[in-house]
C-alpha cells in the first residue's frame, strides 16, 4: 500500500506527458528546431557519419566496390610506405616555413594599416581580397603562369641580369612558389591582428616613451606581449590550415618534381581516387587527424611560456 501511494506521488509531480508535449512544441522551441535543424542535419549527413564510415573503412581494403577486413594492416603499412613518409616530411617543411612567414606578414602589415592614414579602410579591403580567392583554382593557374619559365617572375629576373629559373623542373625550387603563394593569402590573419593592436591601451606606449623606449622596443616588450593571445589563435588555425593544403600542389605541381610537393592531402586524394585504394587513404585520413592534434596540443602546452593574458 505504501509503495502505491509513493507512485502516486511521483505521477503527481513529475511533468504530464501532455505538459512536455507543449513545451516541446511551444513556438520558441519549434522556431529553434527550425533553425537549428539544417546545421544539424549537415552535420550528421556531411561530417560524423563520413567520418565514422571512414574509420570503419581504414580497417578494410575497401576500392569502392567491395571492402574486406584487414585489421590493423593499413596503419602497419604506412611505416613503410616511403611516399608516404616523404609526404609527411613535405608537409612538415611546408608548414615550418609557410606558416611563420604567413603570420610575420599579416602582423607587419596590419601594424602598417592601424596607423593613422587616410582611406585605411580601403587598403585593409584591398589586403583581404586574396584570402578570399587565394585558394581557387583560377588564382592556382595564374601563380603558375607567374612562375613558368617565360611568366613574370623569370621576366623580372632577367631584367636585372639574373638567370631564369625553372622553378616547377627543381625539386630545390617547386616549393617556393607554393609557399609564397600561402604568405600572400594572409588577409584573414590580418583582419585579426589589426582588431587585436587596436585593443592595445596607448596610455602603454606613452609610457614606455616617457621612459625612453624607441618604437622598436615598445613592440617587442608591449605590442607582442599584448597581442600573444591572438598570435595563439593564428598560429593554430593556420597551422591546421597549412598541414591540409591540397589546391595548390594538385594544380601547379602535381606533387612533382619527384614528390617534392607531394602534400599529405594530395597524396591521401590520389591514392583514394586515383588508385582506388579508399581503405588506406582512410588511414592516413586518420593519421592525419592524430598529427594535427599532437601539433596543436603541443603549440598550447608552449602557450603557456609566451602567450600573457594579462591586460
Amino acid at each position: 500500500m505504501a509503495n502505491t501511494n509513493s507512485d502516486a506521488l511521483n505521477l503527481a509531480v513529475q511533468p504530464s506527458l501532455v505538459e512536455k508535449f507543449k513545451q516541446f512544441t511551444n513556438k520558441d522551441s519549434v522556431a529553434g528546431y527550425i533553425f537549428s535543424g539544417p546545421f544539424i542535419i549537415g552535420f550528421l549527413a556531411l561530417t560524423l557519419i563520413p567520418m565514422l564510415i571512414s574509420f570503419y573503412y581504414s580497417f578494410t581494403d575497401f576500392n569502392l566496390v567491395t571492402a574486406n577486413w584487414k585489421g590493423l594492416a593499413n596503419y602497419a603499412r604506412l611505416f613503410t610506405d616511403e611516399r608516404f613518409l616523404n609526404s609527411v616530411k613535405v608537409t612538415l617543411i611546408y608548414v615550418v616555413i609557410s606558416v611563420p612567414l604567413k603570420l610575420i606578414f599579416a602582423l607587419f602589415v596590419a601594424y602598417l594599416l592601424t596607423r593613422k592614414i587616410k582611406g585605411v579602410t580601403v587598403y585593409r579591403s584591398l589586403y583581404y581580397v586574396p584570402s578570399l580567392i587565394g585558394g581557387s583554382i583560377a588564382v592556382a593557374l595564374v601563380w603558375k603562369e607567374l612562375f613558368s619559365g617565360s611568366g613574370l617572375i623569370n621576366i623580372l629576373l632577367g631584367s636585372i641580369g639574373l638567370p631564369h629559373l625553372s622553378w616547377f623542373g627543381s625539386a630545390k625550387l617547386a616549393m617556393i612558389p607554393l609557399i609564397l603563394m600561402t604568405v600572400w593569402q594572409f588577409g584573414s590573419s590580418m583582419i585579426i591582428f589589426a582588431a587585436g593592436l587596436k585593443e592595445i591601451p596607448q596610455t602603454l606606449y606613452e609610457a614606455a616613451t616617457i621612459d625612453g623606449a624607441n618604437k622598436w622596443q615598445s613592440f617587442i616588450k608591449i605590442t607582442i606581449p599584448q597581442l600573444s593571445p591572438i598570435i595563439l589563435y593564428n598560429l593554430v588555425m593556420q597551422t591546421i590550415t597549412a598541414f591540409m593544403s591540397f589546391t595548390q600542389a594538385f594544380v601547379i605541381t602535381k606533387g612533382g618534381p619527384s614528390d617534392s610537393t607531394n602534400f599529405y592531402s594530395l597524396y591521401v586524394y590520389n591514392t583514394a581516387f586515383k588508385y582506388y585504394d579508399m581503405g588506406y587513404a582512410s588511414a592516413m585520413s586518420w593519421v592525419l587527424l592524430v598529427i594535427i592534434s599532437i601539433v596543436t596540443l603541443l603549440i598550447f602546452k608552449s602557450s603557456k611560456k609566451w602567450v600573457s593574458y594579462d591586460k
